[in-house]
């Protein structure tokens, strides 16, 4: 008998995942054009060398990610410090996390973007800070030379004269309440129009214009906004914002966030979200978990009212409050990334099995005839958390590569791993 999805590196069948992908992603007979399946598990000593790493130009094999470059695909790699170094001389407790690297599918340039805090009393390496909600903002910088030299570093600001470093976009007041990336699956895109996109997410306040407005109950609430970009004649990006994604505080307890985007061939766009149940609001875990879609048809400005999201037959699938992440191959379809449960979740978990499945482009459900559980809980395991990945289309082979780590409960350890998931041609 053939591996679980013919899986390098491990000769155990889970069968509770074989039951799985038998309940919930029939197999075709044949592989078709598009068609997903698991070529390769390989667990690591160390996090792979293309974790975070992108190709460098439209239409070679270079690579890059910070600090480091790759001429031949990922497969050896030099140091490379881009210039000037923006963060050197900045005050202590000013923050600047990095967020995955984005190449401009069209002119090529380099988008780096920052959560930021600028916070000269605070620890700057605390992790998740109960004062994030108050101070984060973003910053971005352009590379036109592939990611060597950055042209400036600068916040980024809503057109308009009403906005500025302290009102940044519509509804933030940096100190009162703030604006940041979610987890690896908030990736620019720019559409066919040539607009770009950033997926971020806000704590809005309430009426009194002074605490945070948390119908949910739940630990926090966050909306999902868009950042809507455009490039000027001078490599800048001149902003704006989309109007808010609102969640339902009766069916998700912290909100809709951790947005991830894709265009469909029909030009609407498509945004998917992480909802919660539990808190104590919703102690005994009551309300369905689920993923969240909103659909806009006017190039992200406007978006229509988040319903949970489902298969293609209009039946919705349990998935924790975790990130997920939709892919365009280059092949034109679309790709999701995230958990799915058999049951209903508790908050956070399981964040196993990861799967993949299809987008279908008419109804934006998840396929379930073109659907792969890349990895899941081992029987002798008491948890596993399949989450945080980096993933990429590998230029040479068309593979979906996915770099992470299977972190044990409570993410106390983790084990490097990469996953190639083949697309059929």
């Amino acid at each position: 008998m053939k591996n679980f999805n013919g899986v390098k590196g491990t000769n155990r069948v889970n069968l509770s995942a074989l039951l799985f992908v038998f309940l919930f992603a029939p197999c075709t007979l044949s592989a078709q054009p598009g068609q997903l399946s698991l070529k390769e598990k390989k667990l690591l000593k160390s996090t792979s060398a293309l974790h975070l790493a992108i190709y460098q130009n439209n239409s070679d094999l270079k690579m890059i990610k910070r600090n480091a470059f790759s001429p031949d695909n990922g497969r050896t790699w030099t140091p490379m410090k881009p210039t000037p170094d923006f963060d050197k001389d900045l005050p202590y407790g000013y923050r600047r996390s990095p967020y995955p690297l984005w190449r401009d599918p069209v002119n090529g340039n380099i988008l780096s973007l920052f959560n930021c805090m600028d916070t000269p009393d605070k620890d700057p390496h605390a992790h998740e800070p109960r004062w994030q909600w108050y101070w984060y903002y973003l910053r971005y910088r352009v590379s036109t030379d592939g990611g060597r030299t950055y042209l400036f570093d600068k916040p980024i600001i809503q057109k308009g004269e009403q906005y500025s470093p302290e009102h940044p976009v519509d509804g933030v007041y940096i100190g009162k309440n703030c604006f940041f990336l979610g987890d690896q699956g908030c990736d620019p895109i720019r559409t066919r129009e040539g607009t770009i996109l950033v997926p971020m997410q806000m704590p809005p306040l309430a009426s009194d214009g002074k605490s945070f407005y948390n119908p949910g109950g739940g630990w926090y609430w966050l909306q999902s906004r868009i950042l809507i970009g455009r490039w000027t004649k001078d490599n800048q990006i001149e902003w704006e914002c989309s109007e808010p994604i609102r969640g339902d505080g009766k069916r998700t307890v912290r909100g809709l966030y951790e947005p991830t985007l894709a265009q469909m061939p029909d030009g609407n766009l498509i945004c998917i979200m992480r909802g919660s149940n539990g808190g104590k609001s919703d102690p005994g875990n009551k309300l369905p978990s689920h993923k969240w879609i909103s659909v806009s048809k006017d190039g992200g400005h406007k978006w229509s009212l988040p319903k949970p999201w489902t298969y293609t037959d209009g039946n919705a699938f349990f998935s924790p409050a975790s990130m997920s992440e939709l892919i365009t191959h280059s092949n034109g379809r679309t790709y999701w990334i995230g958990n799915i449960s058999q049951k209903n979740c508790q908050d956070n978990h399981p964040r196993w099995p990861l799967v993949i499945a299809e987008v279908d482009p008419q109804t934006y459900g998840l396929m379930r005839d073109n659907f792969v559980v890349i990895d899941t809980k081992l029987p002798e395991e008491e948890d596993v958390n399949l989450s945080h990945w980096h993933s990429r289309e590998d230029r040479q082979t068309g593979d979906i590569i996915l770099t992470t780590s299977r972190a044990s409960k409570g993410y106390k350890s983790r084990t490097p791993v990469i996953y190639t998931v083949e697309v059929e041609k």
